[in-house]
């Protein structure tokens, strides 16, 4: 592991990993844990270029974020729009995931990764949630012996199930460490407005915090079937006003995604 900086973000359980992997759907997603960033110094991977509705890439400003640590880009970087992960999603396209699993797998080999980090299954998102089921799928075809964490991105940044609490790994920022984290995530423009209401509903202190919560590659959908995500009711409302054709829903889109992703981390790389 390297060594932590002067002032450096404080372990409160003391990571062992040499070439940790931090993979997220949207470029951004990294402030959430930038002080385990700082520290591991891992090798980075985004999904998607961050494009949103609009179009206007953000995957420069993860660039700055990521020359301002010792963390690097991979070659999975920013793959795809927004707009075309949706869809690929909506259309049911699997062979486009089950390539991004293959070529995830293909990095991680090469980079001889012994932990992968990344985005939680938290329903609000979907490209958050398949970004999730890439990745498990990723490390299962290489044989599911690689440690694998999640971090929330919209829950407080240190939830915990109890059950996890002890196997999860912390770390609690001092005070310039924080300091550093803030100003990262306030000099990134496209998400000014994102932040400022994650530390309005928070405050600053939770950000304090970062926690890696294990994740159990044995769970198929890291999500219980019979709850509805919060990413169709707010697609229904965006239908409803005719911003959105159809509703992505998690038992038409996603859980058939899902279950192929399954299949696919069955057969070993």
């Amino acid at each position: 592991m390297q060594p932590f900086p002067q002032g450096p973000a404080r372990p409160r359980s003391t990571p062992t990993f040499d070439r940790p992997v931090l993979v997220v759907a949207h470029p951004g997603h990294e402030l959430r844990v930038y002080g385990w960033m700082e520290s591991a110094a891992p090798l980075v991977c985004v999904l998607t270029d961050g494009s949103g509705s609009g179009g206007e890439a953000r995957l420069e400003s993860t660039t700055r974020v990521l020359a301002g640590t010792a963390a690097r880009a991979g070659s999975v970087y920013g793959r795809m729009s927004d707009r075309a992960i949706y869809s690929a999603i909506l259309e049911r396209d699997f062979a486009c995931f089950t390539g991004l699993v293959d070529q995830l797998a293909d990095e991680l080999a090469a980079n001889g990764a012994d932990c992968v980090v990344a985005d939680a299954v938290e329903g609000y998102n979907p490209s958050h949630d398949v970004c999730r089921l890439v990745v498990n799928a990723a490390v299962r075809r290489l044989g599911g012996e690689v440690p694998t964490y999640d971090f929330l991105l919209v829950g407080s940044p240190a939830a915990c199930p109890d059950a996890l609490r002890d196997r999860a790994v912390w770390m609690e920022l001092g005070e310039e460490a924080l300091s550093r984290k803030l100003a990262a995530a306030r000099s990134y423009a496209e998400l000014a407005g994102e932040v400022e209401h994650a530390l309005a509903r928070f405050g600053v202190a939770p950000f304090r915090t970062e926690c890696l919560r294990p994740v159990d590659l044995s769970s198929r959908y890291g999500w219980d079937p019979a709850e509805v995500p919060y990413y169709e009711t707010y697609g229904e409302k965006r239908v409803a006003e005719g911003a959105y054709d159809r509703v992505l829903r998690f038992r038409e889109h996603v859980q058939p995604l899902a279950d192929a992703l399954w299949e696919h981390g069955e057969r070993r790389s």
